[in-house]
């Protein structure tokens, strides 16, 4: 059942219109209940609505208690599990409920539906969000703008507008409902901040959608009076919900700010009474003042002679909160807003900003580390590619330092970076909120898991998938001891992340699995974000923002026997045990009998990370090709590594791009970066089938995919993609639509998301909360011995069974008695 809340004041016809527009919605009648409040309109509103709608529950107030009284009033006749709130003046879209219910139904962590709210026309936003400043003034920065694809993304946010919203009748019930002393304004913005205060989120959906015909006014009771309300609701919005070091930062500058914006409201003279500033006496006890100047003396008065009460509620609100201001989405990063619309106003709001040091307290930006276990250099392999960029990424908004466990001779303006030994990796990780590594971090710096820093885990790369391959060949015993060590060091990190990022999506099914045998697909997890969406995103590689453009020579005319005229098939990036370039030098070889001017480099023999040795399969492509008699006529070998900032110049004297590898579990789950390289250099590919680059390869028509080790199919392949000009010419502009979805900007998109909203994941938030509460704090368990210990009897029966579970109980005893504890 939804209970839909209309509070209607001498608006009796937008009212009918509203209710007329519920009986349009994709709802079951039968589960709808419609409750209209008439607040006291005395007008004949009730009698029409009573009258023209008999089917709503009419409740008609004696008095006028505003939205937030009638809204309470309207719950208080509710029977829905879930509380709709539309404004009398509002048309739901047909699927507004619908989309709203589905959410609150799959995520029991989420209150409230903040619905999207477009103007009549569908035109223009209305809200889609909102933030409130150190002044308890909520805003809505997007208000006006025309409705765009950037509105579409659901997200938590700070508050909902009361204009729509669909919200759980339990929390609603929890939090108390609205604040009636507000009457109207900010009492949705109260309400929505005390809700995520209590950890129930609140989620805007942009596919709950209601139109909004006009903001309610009250300018027939004259404007002075809505700049009371305005300005005391904003400073008890602040006073009320601001943790403690907040509150002490940010009152005495709120109410100052007040007091000057309310004299520029007023045209006030701030020398009238100046005695410095005046030659005359004045005996006039009296003096005209503009009631909106006098509104905001009025409201702080309102908070001077409340205080006692004011102070009950603020300790009730901060007693009962379980988040601290930093985790409640988007409330620090509003926090600095101006929303006067003096321009003179902005000289004093920052003198207000630093003198209080307001820009230290609610500042947004994390000090955020970045660790990578590979070499940073001007010649880098993927991981730290990776690494250098998502820091490059997150220093726009953050502190960002970059350092590497192995070595560092990269030094860059926009990022520190630096080798860290193991003191000076401690000395980086006490400095930073959040951490961001890839690779055996933790293995070797086990001490990071026991930290309460933030954990962000790149698993981009599935390396024991990759060690599957790498070791054969390997002493069983051996293969067998490095494929355990390195499961091991991963599920470790599954087990002590925050935030994981993986390649694609593919491997996100794979991550899934390994996360749910470290019991991370837990209820704290699935109710936060039922989509596991904020525990593990897709981020794949990126490339840059900018084209390439060519910044010296590269293969044309500098390697030898490579002309200008030649048609070049570069292999970019490492030749590894995964990769099949034999076959593709085989068909190198069958393609040249018939165009004799193809030619084939290899950008990368030797890997810049001295750890990593050449492969088998290095060895074997070399021997294929001087078998073959085409190393340095058809086939050539660059013997070292391409500087990152110099491989766009290989990149553009290449005709094609190709990747050849052979079909086993890692190519399953692969995400070949080189492929990236060639989509910013807008080549054609050449792959071999069955990872998820070849099948991107295919739905899109940017290249030829051939079967594993066909080389015949290879040539003809080949051929295709460099000698078939309409061909080309075609896979070249898919090329350039696709890789916008790859710049480093969009891919690294989640990762940004969560930086500015970074928080303990809910399952590891549980045991902090659980370990600050005491040793005997098991959800579930009880304080008192006997039935904490029937809770772990009923856990154990359901691990190990009856038998096994009266042998566990049977240890147990024995071990207290043995230790004189003397209690089971």
């Amino acid at each position: 059942m939804v209970s839909v809340v209309i509070v209607n004041y001498r608006g009796a016809e937008d009212t009918l219109t509203c209710i007329d527009g519920l009986q349009e919605l994709d709802w079951p009648a039968d589960q709808l209940e419609v409750i209209v409040v008439d607040n006291a309109s005395g007008d004949g509103s009730a009698e029409l609505i009573g009258t023209r709608a008999p089917q709503v529950t009419l409740v008609a107030s004696d008095v006028n208690t505003g939205f937030a009284g009638g809204c309470n009033l309207g719950v208080s006749h509710a029977s829905g599990e879930y509380i709709a709130l539309i404004n009398s003046d509002a048309r739901p879209h047909p699927r507004w409920l619908v989309e709203a219910v589905a959410v609150l139904h799959a995520e029991s962590s989420v209150g409230v539906v903040a619905s999207k709210v477009l103007d009549w026309a569908g035109e223009t936003v209305d809200f889609v969000g909102g933030n409130v400043n150190f002044q308890g003034q909520g805003y809505k920065l997007e208000a006006g703008r025309p409705d765009s694809d950037e509105y579409s993304t659901a997200r938590d946010v700070l508050f909902f507008t009361g204009s729509a919203a669909v919200l759980r009748a339990s929390a609603f019930e929890e939090a108390g409902g609205f604040d009636e002393q507000y009457f109207m304004f900010f009492e949705d913005v109260d309400l929505g901040w005390r809700l995520n205060l209590l950890g129930h989120r609140v989620r805007y959906v942009p596919t709950s959608l209601v139109f909004h015909k006009h903001h309610a006014s009250i300018d027939k009771f004259g404007s002075y009076r809505e700049r009371y309300l305005l300005e005391r609701n904003a400073l008890l919005t602040v006073f009320k919900n601001l943790g403690g070091d907040g509150l002490k930062a940010a009152l005495a500058p709120a109410m100052m700010l007040a007091v000057h914006n309310a004299m520029l409201l007023g045209d006030e003279d701030p020398t009238a009474l100046d005695l410095q500033r005046t030659t005359t006496g004045d005996d006039e006890p009296r003096a005209t003042v503009d009631k909106r100047t006098l509104a905001t003396v009025h409201a702080i008065d309102y908070l001077t002679t409340h205080l006692s009460e004011l102070d009950a509620q603020r300790e009730a609100i901060q007693a009962t909160r379980v988040l601290p201001d930093k985790a409640v989405p988007g409330l620090l990063s509003g926090m600095l807003q101006s929303v006067s619309g003096f321009a003179e106003f902005a000289s004093t709001w920052n003198a207000a900003v630093s003198v209080f040091g307001l820009d230290q307290e609610f500042t947004v930006r994390r000090r955020i580390l970045v660790i990578t276990a590979d070499t940073l250099a001007p010649s880098m392999a993927g991981p730290a590619i990776r690494a250098f960029n998502i820091a490059q990424e997150l220093a726009a908004e953050h502190d960002v330092r970059l350092v590497s466990t192995t070595a560092c001779t990269l030094e860059v303006k926009t990022v520190p970076t630096a080798y860290v030994n193991d003191s000076r990796l401690r000395q980086a990780v006490e400095w930073s909120d959040i951490v961001i590594f890839q690779g055996f971090v933790i293995e070797q710096a086990p001490w990071i898991a026991d930290t309460d820093k933030i954990i962000v885990v790149d698993i981009y790369d599935p390396i024991h998938l990759e060690q599957l391959e790498q070791t054969r060949g390997d002493a069983a015993e051996r293969r067998t001891l490095v494929l355990n060590a390195t499961t091991n060091s991963l599920n470790r990190d599954l087990r002590r992340g925050d935030f994981f990022m993986c390649a694609s999506e593919e491997q996100r099914h794979f991550w899934l699995g390994q996360l749910a045998g470290m019991k991370r697909l837990n209820p704290a997890n699935y109710d936060r974000d039922s989509s596991l969406g904020s525990l593990l995103s897709v981020v794949p590689f990126g490339m840059a923002s900018a084209d390439p453009v060519r910044t010296g020579p590269g293969i044309r005319g500098v390697v030898p026997g490579i002309s200008a005229e030649d048609k070049v098939i570069l292999w970019a990036g490492g030749v590894y045990n995964w990769f099949d370039p034999v076959t593709l030098v085989k068909a190198v070889d069958l393609l040249r009998t018939r165009h004799d001017d193809v030619r084939l480099f290899f950008m990368g023999m030797k890997h810049p990370n001295p750890h990593v040795p050449e492969m088998r399969v290095a060895w074997e492509t070399r021997q294929a090709a001087d078998q073959l008699g085409l190393t340095g006529k058809h086939v050539f070998f660059n013997d070292n590594w391409v500087d990152y900032d110099q491989r766009q110049n290989y990149l553009l004297d290449a005709d094609l791009g190709v990747s050849t590898h052979f079909l086993h579990v890692e190519t399953t789950f692969s995400f070949r970066t080189r492929m990236l390289d060639y989509l910013w250099a807008g080549l054609p590919i050449v792959a071999t089938e069955g990872d998820s680059f070849s099948r991107l390869i295919e739905s899109h028509q940017l290249g030829v995919t051939v079967p594993e080790q066909d080389v015949d199919a290879l040539a003809d392949a080949l051929e295709r993609a460099l000698f078939d000009e309409e061909f080309r010419a075609a896979a070249k502009a898919n090329v350039a639509e696709v890789r916008e979805q790859f710049r480093w900007h969009n891919v690294l998109a989640p990762l940004v998301a969560f930086c500015r909203d970074a928080r303990r994941a809910a399952d590891l938030q549980q045991e902090v909360q659980r370990r600050l509460r005491g040793p005997l704090a098991v959800p579930g368990a009880g304080s008192n011995p006997v039935s904490r210990n029937l809770f772990y009897a009923r856990a154990r029966y359901h691990e190990v069974g009856l038998a096994g579970a009266a042998r566990l109980g049977i240890a147990k005893a024995r071990r207290l008695a043995s230790s004189g504890v003397g209690r089971f």
